[in-house]
């Protein structure tokens, strides 16, 4: 006997949620306000449900060979490779890191909150010696703790976060890449959540490879992972001594389907890339100039508004992000009485923010303001709905 579909609505988890979302709030979709996934445009939504193509079709090749372009005018790279990794950004970081290092490479490793961490275990599994210059939560790396360590170890790879999205800080790059460069090592630059919301210029910094996710700032789906390779780093996998740890992520095999002869690799998820194409378009649209500065501006806003209800940034203005602000919380709403308030937002409102994470839980809110989200129309929703319930 053949099963009977189950409609949507019916599935465990789902049905109780559905109308709440429907009757509580009119605009049906909730406000994702926290450290990602963000909003999506309809064009997006369009985009994505289109026909589907074969992955080696050479109309879906001219679709990949667009969306390979505009990613590496984001990234602000010409040469080297440029691809939509198929996995999300944490498979990003893996494949940068395990392709340039083998065992018993060195590597400084700049940690200033989770995702550095992580990126110090990535190099550890690999079987890196790894050097970790730590820093206080909320605060940019040490540069100066930084080039001293590059000095000192010598590094084959220097690694850190551009965009830290567990604190909401913008690290500054070009001194420590510059310090990197000058021994002769890689630089690998985690733009998660920077890519498309400030302006990336990774030739002119001398990043070697870098990566990020395409749920943040580019305001498409995440299952994507841009990466990008530059001719240096490629030599450097061509000169390795043992094969990469993951076959999946060997660059130099994901090249022969991303750059050149389109061999077969692996079946690309074509409507995936079809809505990371119109998300490009519409930042190529915009322009990056512009971007940046919209996402600035809300953030301004988010950051006043805020103040007014007692809460306060974590971090400095130099440093602070423009699309995700961390803020710490009122007396009220600590010691695990945010979670309640966090709560109401969604369940009421429709509003998502992000709680804080590691030796900030309970301390700080991360509010995402990214891509579609980017706008003073979302801040001043957020600030209604926060006069309600706090």
């Amino acid at each position: 006997m053949s099963a009977i579909p189950v409609p949507f609505s019916c599935w465990p988890g789902v049905s109780r949620y559905l109308p709440a979302m429907v009757s509580k709030h009119p605009e049906s979709e909730r406000l994702l306000l926290g450290p990602g996934p963000s909003n999506v445009s309809s064009r997006v939504r369009e985009a994505m449900a289109q026909p589907l193509m074969g992955h080696l079709d050479p109309a879906f090749l001219t679709i990949l060979d667009e969306t390979q372009q505009r990613l590496a005018e984001l990234f602000g790279v010409t040469g080297g490779l440029t691809v939509p990794l198929s996995a999300p950004g944490s498979a990003g970081m893996e494949a940068c890191l395990i392709n340039l290092l083998e065992p018993g490479d060195r590597i400084v490793t700049g940690v200033a909150g989770v995702f550095g961490g992580r990126m110090s275990e990535v190099a550890t599994r690999a079987g890196a010696a790894v050097t970790r210059v730590e820093t206080e939560w909320g605060t940019p790396l040490d540069t100066r703790a930084m080039i001293d360590a590059i000095e000192r170890v010598e590094p084959k790879v220097v690694s850190f976060v551009h965009a830290e999205t567990s604190t909401g800080v913008l690290q500054p790059v070009e001194e420590i890449a510059a310090a990197a460069r000058a021994v002769g090592a890689l630089v690998v630059l985690d733009c998660v959540t920077s890519l498309s919301g400030v302006g990336l210029a990774l030739d002119a910094w001398h990043v070697d490879a870098a990566y990020s996710g395409t749920q943040k700032c580019l305001s498409v789906p995440p299952g994507l992972s841009p990466v990008h390779f530059s001719p240096r780093a490629l030599e450097a996998v061509q000169a390795r001594t043992t094969p990469v740890q993951s076959w999946f992520l060997d660059v130099s095999l994901l090249a022969g389907y991303y750059d050149g002869d389109r061999k077969y690799h692996h079946t690309a998820p074509v409507s995936a890339i079809f809505g990371l194409a119109e998300g490009l378009r519409i930042v190529a649209e915009e322009g990056m100039e512009k971007r940046e500065l919209r996402h600035r501006e809300a953030a301004a806003a988010l950051v006043s508004g805020l103040d007014e209800l007692g809460f306060e940034p974590l971090v400095e203005a130099p440093f602070r992000l423009p699309m995700l602000t961390s803020v710490r919380l009122p007396e009220p709403l600590r010691e695990g009485a945010d979670a309640a308030v966090r709560s109401r937002l969604l369940d009421h409102h429709g509003i998502e923010v992000g709680a804080g994470l590691g030796a900030l839980a309970g301390q700080i809110w991360r509010i995402g303001l990214m891509g579609e989200n980017a706008r003073v129309s979302a801040v001043d929703r957020l600030l209604d709905a926060l006069r309600t319930e706090c």
